[in-house]
């Protein structure tokens, strides 16, 4: 019983970590969230001016380290490249987060057949082929007491209707809840967990206008009454990633304030 010393339960020092989409949003929570908490943390965004800023700004914080690998994963060619630039780098990859992706609102009748292709390929097709890329790092750093993890970032528009036409956006976060139990059930005895982490409504580039436009809305319709702070994602994933969540896999873990449970009017 000799781990369950409270510290070390949460524990995520020199933990080797990626982040996709980290340069923003709920993808610099993180990366922040793990950087603070002394892991070594490569982020990778379309953007390598922005990608190289941040990764900057979060090793000055410590006593972790980030590191810019800027990619577009949209290009199956660019998860190669990524997997083969960190295969160069560390012999071990302990956490993998995906989180890049995009979303797109229309109207059903205008809704663009390029736009649903884009959000399917990058949401959740191409999680699949960073997945199987990085494989090879994940076993090297999985054990059975101390897993390797991916973390898989969904939302509750996977699992409730959202209130905008975001068709694409919510069947694709939908499909990847579920390919995280499959890769759950197929990873488990690799000693490699997967969970998904369902985010609410949390200040990113991609919610800004919504919650600009329907912030009194969206807070009314949340229970605990706030939106997400970069500290209720951080934790999740680091919970996910350590010690503490060890024995999770296969779970979608809203992390909400409660919109998925309030009682309807």
């Amino acid at each position: 019983m000799s781990s369950m010393h409270s510290s070390s339960l949460f524990d995520v020092k020199g933990k080797v970590v990626l982040v996709t989409g980290g340069s923003r949003g709920i993808g610099l929570m993180i990366a922040h969230g793990f950087v603070v908490n002394g892991a070594k943390v490569y982020i990778s965004s379309r953007s390598a001016d922005v990608c190289d800023k941040v990764a900057a700004e979060l090793t000055k914080l410590g006593p972790g380290e980030c590191i810019s690998l800027p990619a577009d994963l949209q290009s199956l060619e660019e998860v190669h490249r990524l997997t083969a630039e960190i295969t160069k780098r560390e012999s071990k990859l302990n956490v993998l987060v995906n989180n890049a992706g995009a979303t797109w609102g229309a109207p059903i009748e205008s809704y663009p057949d390029s736009a649903f292709e884009k959000i399917m390929s990058l949401n959740l097709k191409r999680v699949f082929s960073l997945t199987q890329a990085m494989l090879p790092l994940l076993d090297a750093a999985a054990t059975v007491n101390a897993p390797a993890s991916i973390i898989n970032i969904g939302s509750v528009d996977g699992i409730h209707i959202p209130m905008l036409e975001t068709y694409a956006y919510s069947a694709s976060k939908a499909a990847l809840h579920q390919m995280t139990r499959v890769l759950a059930g197929h990873l488990g005895h690799r000693h490699i967990t997967c969970n998904a982490i369902a985010p609410g409504p949390f200040e990113s580039k991609m919610m800004a206008a919504t919650l600009r436009d329907f912030g009194d809305v969206i807070v009314g319709n949340i229970p605990l009454g706030r939106i997400g702070l970069p500290e209720d994602i951080a934790a999740t994933s680091i919970y996910l990633a350590s010690r503490a969540g060890a024995y999770t896999t296969g779970a979608i873990i809203p992390v909400d304030g409660g919109s998925l449970v309030k009682a309807k009017a």
